[in-house]
C-alpha cells in the first residue's frame, strides 16, 4: 500500500506540473493589448506636445504598442527589428512571420513583416499588411506614414496626402509628416481635398 501511496503522490506531482508548465505556456501564447488607458493618454499627450516632446511622446506609445504579453513573442519582435536595423530585411521577414504566425492578433508583427516586405520591394504584401496592422490598431501612424509613402510612390499623391492630413490628426507635430504634407501641398498646386 505504501508503495502505490508513493506512486500515487508521484503521478500526482507530475500531472501537476505538465498542468502548470501548459498554462504558462497557453498564457504567453495569448495576445495581449497594451494598456488601452494609458494609450489613450498617450495620444492626448501627443496632440498637445510641441517639437520638443513630441518624439518621446510618440516612442512611448510604440512601447506600448510593443508589449504582447509573451516573452517569445516580444523576443521574436525584438529579433526581426534588429534585422532591419542591421539592413538584413530578408531576415526580418522570417522572423516577423513566425510572430503573425504565433500571435495573429499583436498588430506590431504585421507592421515590421510590412516594413521588411518594402524594404525587400514586396509593395503588394507590405500593403495587405498594413491594412490588418490598421484594422487591429487603426490608430497606428507608423502604419499610415508608411500607406502614405507607398501611395505617393505609386503616384496616388492625393491619397498619400489625405493619409498624411490623418496622421497629424493623432500626432500634430510631426515634423516629417508635416514636411511631407507641405511638399505634396506645393506639388499639387494647393489642390483641397
Amino acid at each position: 500500500m505504501l508503495r502505490y501511496t508513493r506512486h500515487m503522490s508521484n503521478r500526482t506531482h507530475r500531472i501537476k506540473c505538465i498542468v502548470a508548465a501548459l498554462a504558462v505556456t497557453v498564457g504567453f501564447s495569448l495576445p495581449a493589448h497594451a494598456d488601452s488607458a494609458k494609450l489613450d493618454e498617450l495620444f492626448d499627450k501627443l496632440k498637445q506636445a510641441d517639437e520638443g516632446t513630441y518624439q518621446q511622446i510618440e516612442s512611448q506609445i510604440e512601447t506600448e504598442w510593443g508589449k504582447s504579453g509573451s516573452a517569445s513573442m516580444d523576443l521574436l519582435l525584438k529579433r526581426g527589428n534588429d534585422a532591419l536595423a542591421a539592413g538584413t530585411p530578408e531576415v526580418a521577414l522570417e522572423h516577423f512571420s513566425a510572430l503573425v504566425d504565433h500571435a495573429p492578433d499583436f498588430a506590431e508583427g504585421y507592421n515590421g513583416r510590412a516594413t521588411a516586405y518594402y524594404l525587400t520591394n514586396q509593395i503588394g504584401p507590405a500593403l495587405a499588411d498594413i491594412r490588418k496592422t490598421l484594422a487591429l490598431n487603426p490608430r497606428h501612424f507608423g502604419a499610415m506614414r508608411g500607406l502614405a509613402i507607398i501611395l505617393e510612390e505609386i503616384g496616388r499623391e492625393n491619397d498619400a496626402l489625405e493619409v498624411y492630413h490623418q496622421v497629424l490628426d493623432l500626432d500634430p507635430m510631426s515634423t516629417d509628416v508635416k514636411d511631407a504634407v507641405d511638399r505634396l501641398e506645393l506639388k499639387l498646386g494647393g489642390v483641397a481635398l
